[in-house]
């Protein structure tokens, strides 16, 4: 008989997973197309497998035809994946079954406040995200969900109890973070007062299911992570928390995330408007540092913007660590290609 050594099976890793997951409560912007962009070259250039994720749960928001919009937009700028779209609004149950399981551990309680009652009586005016930093005044007030409702005379949304919780993790671009997440951020909502999961406990229950561990995002959202991270651990998926890398926005000149107020920058503007998918490349790539700069030749150089050739040139450490301005000479470089071509 032999040692064993040849009848050994060689179980190699399982693959990294990241994902794409656009919003349908608007239409693909170029801030947006950044962060996908720099997610897939990240997601190409280490092997990564992409998901595609369609976060829809946003009923109200969301609009008629916007998800295949998006999808044609990522396509348009030559994005690929190899899993889905899968979208969310067809995952309810699994959202149930994670918000049922948070109320019988004690970990969530249901809360009969107003936003306004939450403005008011809050421990500190803001959280960094902008919220009302809310401190607890329906815990262990009612029993159950529905005496919550029997009582108060209100829907209760569900909130996960923060109370001396507190976060420590190591952010791959923003670096190490701590916080005190019950001062900082306050119990925050899981389930609206009509049942729909917040986007803070849909994400962990889809990237806990799918195996995702890599997160790519905007830094607007870095202090949703500490929130996801406790979700995780009370969930008992610990082992299964993803590393996170949060990149500066897109800024309009007032400073503030790239919006409505700055104008149009949505791609299927510049699509209407004639702009090609390699004049727009041309100007993510300077965005995410494959270029030092956008060429000043209103026609550009867009013989060397297929993102399959970045692969390779591209590196996170040459993204900056400043947010990217988004002005009035960003757009008319854009369309300069355009008007040259009607000339």
């Amino acid at each position: 008989m032999g040692n064993g050594v040849g009848n050994s099976v060689f179980n190699p890793a399982p693959p990294e997973v990241t994902r794409l997951a656009p919003s349908p409560t608007g239409a693909l912007h170029l801030g947006n197309a950044r962060t996908f962009l720099i997610n897939w070259l990240l997601a190409r250039r280490s092997g990564w497998r992409i998901l595609l994720r369609i976060e829809d749960l946003d009923g109200p928001r969301v609009k008629k035809g916007a998800a295949a919009e998006l999808i044609d937009d990522l396509r348009w700028l030559g994005m690929d994946w190899d899993e889905g779209p899968i979208y969310q609004s067809g995952r309810r149950a699994a959202y149930r079954k994670a918000i049922e399981q948070l109320l019988a551990s004690g970990a969530a309680y249901p809360c009969v406040c107003t936003r306004g009652e939450v403005e008011r009586i809050a421990s500190a005016p803001h959280a960094e995200d902008g919220a009302a930093v809310y401190p607890g005044t329906c815990r262990g007030r009612f029993a159950s969900v529905e005496a919550a409702q029997a009582l108060s005379g209100r829907s209760p949304v569900i909130r996960f109890n923060t109370a001396g919780q507190r976060v420590s993790f190591v952010d791959g671009f923003a670096g190490a973070v701590a916080m005190d997440v019950e001062r900082s951020l306050g119990d925050f909502v899981i389930a609206k007062g009509d049942g729909t999961p917040a986007y803070q406990l849909a994400v962990v229950v889809d990237d806990a299911e799918a195996g995702v561990t890599q997160v790519v995002r905007g830094d607007d959202l870095l202090d949703s992570t500490p929130r996801q991270i406790l979700l995780y651990r009370t969930l008992g998926l610990a082992m299964k928390i993803p590393a996170y890398h949060h990149l500066p926005l897109v800024v309009g000149e007032d400073g503030r995330r790239l919006a409505k107020r700055h104008g149009d920058t949505r791609l299927s503007y510049y699509r209407r408007h004639g702009v090609s998918a390699s004049r727009v490349l041309e100007l993510l790539g300077c965005w995410c540092g494959i270029t030092d700069a956008i060429v000043a030749d209103p026609r550009g150089s867009e013989g060397d913007t297929e993102i399959s050739r970045w692969i390779d040139r591209f590196k996170l450490t040459r993204v900056s660590r400043s947010q990217v301005l988004f002005d009035g000479s960003t757009d008319a470089w854009l369309v300069q290609s355009t008007n040259s071509q009607k000339e």
